[in-house]
């Protein structure tokens, strides 16, 4: 896959979404690292089997999450691109991956909650893990982001 000249000049303005997407990989090491920190402590022993039930809840909310993610995405990335106003492409790109790691974030919760409810490491890192996915899935893409500078034309290009 050849890098377009155009894609290049882009890169520079996808640094802050990185960082988006790095702050929110670090939080999900923050819910492992205070669940292994405060133990016992923060974990309560909920009912076994109301437990199962929020679990089981909880992971087809995730597997869900997944292509409504996508869907999202692909609604916000076509909102960006034929929206009105004077906003930038990069503040416009900038939007979705923070709503893209909001929601990539909020399944690595389900994990830290679960563990909150007395459920084992097991059950924190595979939501840690799916969370991690939807990260890496959804990341900030220079492509996406050309797609919106080409589209809203580049009187408004600049940054805000």
């Amino acid at each position: 896959m050849a890098i377009s000249q155009l894609q290049l000049q882009l890169q520079p303005d996808l640094i802050f979404a990185g960082i988006i997407r790095a702050l929110a990989l670090l939080s999900l090491m923050a819910f492992i690292a205070i669940c292994h920190i405060y133990n016992d402590q923060i974990q309560t022993d909920m009912d076994a089997q109301a437990r199962i039930i929020i679990r089981t809840s909880l992971y087809v909310v995730a597997i869900v999450t997944f292509p409504l993610m996508k869907f999202m995405r692909h609604v916000l990335l076509r909102l960006n691109q034929r929206g009105k106003g004077e906003r930038s492409a990069k503040s416009r790109y900038l939007v979705t991956i923070i709503i893209s790691m909001a929601v990539a974030e909020t399944i690595g919760i389900y994990g830290f909650v679960m563990y909150i409810l007395g459920d084992s490491f097991n059950t924190l890192y595979i939501f840690i893990i799916l969370s991690a996915l939807a990260m890496y899935l959804y990341k900030p893409k220079v492509e996406e982001y050309q797609l919106i500078v080409e589209s809203i034309g580049p009187q408004r290009n600049s940054l805000d």
